[in-house]
């Protein structure tokens, strides 16, 4: 029998490669619907809010990012936003070939009762343990269980130290590092690597278990009570980026 040319070949490799992944991404976007329905949640397969416009720093990550399979309503009465969320970085190599980096998350942004600073909460990492010893100090706390696990960076380190009370301390370490967490304005914006749908319910769980564990003086100091902040952003309008651009509605 004649040698297929290797051209074809290559054709046929990168065909069944486009399709598989494909099935993948439609098998994904199936159960994401099938998970929403059983929870009560609407699903979407595109997105609707424009997620990626809120002022967190994950979403300055990247030269390109988005979300997609997104997922809203409300999870034990917390109004959340779920979705698949990725961003690409665009290099070249040592030969000068373009080449493309970056990952896939899953993230939640919950509405909450309280207008506050910013607060990012992360497993502490080579880089980010190396970031400390040159300048980019976090904000050590009473736990060195939650030191050792933790970087914690605030725009105002009072209000962190109020956010993160023992009882905080306490539920952050028994998560394991697994979730990154971000705060600021009345948004809460928790991520983690890509979870398969039947185990949504952990990320959902963690922005609960966050909320839940804000403590009772902070709301007290900060809570909205359901009214935006003289100057803020009332409920339903878009979220408002750094720059001062609204995202698209």
């Amino acid at each position: 029998m004649e040698q297929l040319p290797l051209y074809v070949l290559f054709v046929a490799v990168a065909i069944g490669a486009y399709l598989w992944s494909r099935f993948q991404r439609d098998q994904r976007r199936q159960a994401l619907a099938r998970f929403a329905s059983r929870s009560g949640l609407r699903y979407s397969k595109n997105d609707p809010y424009g997620l990626v416009w809120y002022d967190f720093r994950l979403f300055g990550k990247g030269d390109d990012r988005g979300c997609e399979n997104v997922l809203s309503g409300r999870w034990q009465n917390l109004p959340v936003k779920e979705a698949d969320y990725w961003y690409s970085t665009k290099s070249t190599d040592a030969q000068g070939h373009p080449t493309d980096s970056g990952d896939s998350l899953s993230i939640v942004i919950a509405d909450l009762p309280v207008t506050v600073p910013y607060v990012s909460v992360q497993e502490e990492t080579l880089s980010t343990w190396l970031a400390d010893r040159i300048g980019f100090h976090d904000i050590d706390f009473e736990s060195e269980d939650f030191n050792r696990q933790f970087q914690v960076t605030a725009a105002d380190r009072e209000f962190a130290f109020k956010l993160i009370d023992p009882r905080m301390i306490e539920w952050l370490v028994s998560t394991d590092g697994q979730f990154a967490f971000e705060i600021r304005d009345r948004s809460l914006l928790v991520a983690c690597e890509q979870l398969e749908p039947d185990r949504l319910a952990i990320l959902l769980g963690a922005a609960k278990g966050f909320t839940d564990h804000i403590p009772r003086l902070v709301v007290a100091e900060y809570g909205t009570q359901q009214q935006a902040p003289s100057g803020g952003r009332p409920p339903g309008e878009p979220p408002v980026r750094a720059d001062g651009e609204k995202s698209p509605s």
